[in-house]
């Protein structure tokens, strides 16, 4: 036990774990609408996927504006850019997943699939950016709030 944190004072880590799962069973879900584009998509997939995907990026980034971000400012002094770039990284993400969550509502509800090449690019690039920023947290926030 010698050197190990306590839960209480690892419980962020363990949060944004989950978090992260969270995420990426989106991004699974969001790289299958576009596999399946055009004549395979589910039309209920969609409207589940626009239904969470906005709001877990909200809550998501809330708590780590609120928990993460101080916990990593304390044990390491020198993240203050870092933080500012994952902050605007969140702006950007929302800002995609809103237009994201826009086509598949109009797709869940039936409208036909203007142009199935555009729409999967906007997918890939929402779950690629989500991916990186998530890899990027693993491997930098969260081994330095652990200590």
């Amino acid at each position: 036990m010698e050197g190990r944190k306590p839960l209480e004072a690892r419980r962020p880590a363990l949060v944004m774990r989950h978090v992260h799962e969270n995420k990426l069973a989106l991004c699974v879900a969001l790289e299958a609408v576009a596999d399946a584009l055009p004549e395979s998509v589910c039309r209920a997939e969609c409207l589940r996927i626009a239904s969470l995907l906005v709001p877990l990026l909200r809550e998501a980034h809330a708590y780590e504006d609120d928990v993460i971000f101080p916990a990593y400012a304390a044990a390491a002094p020198d993240a203050d850019l870092t933080i500012q770039r994952l902050r605007v990284e969140h702006v950007e993400d929302e800002s995609f997943a809103d237009e994201v969550t826009e086509i598949l509502l109009a797709v869940g509800h039936g409208e036909p699939i203007a142009n199935a090449e555009a729409m999967g690019f906007m997918l890939r690039g929402l779950f690629e950016t989500l991916r990186r920023h998530i890899a990027f947290e693993r491997e930098h926030v969260l081994p330095a709030i652990l200590g």
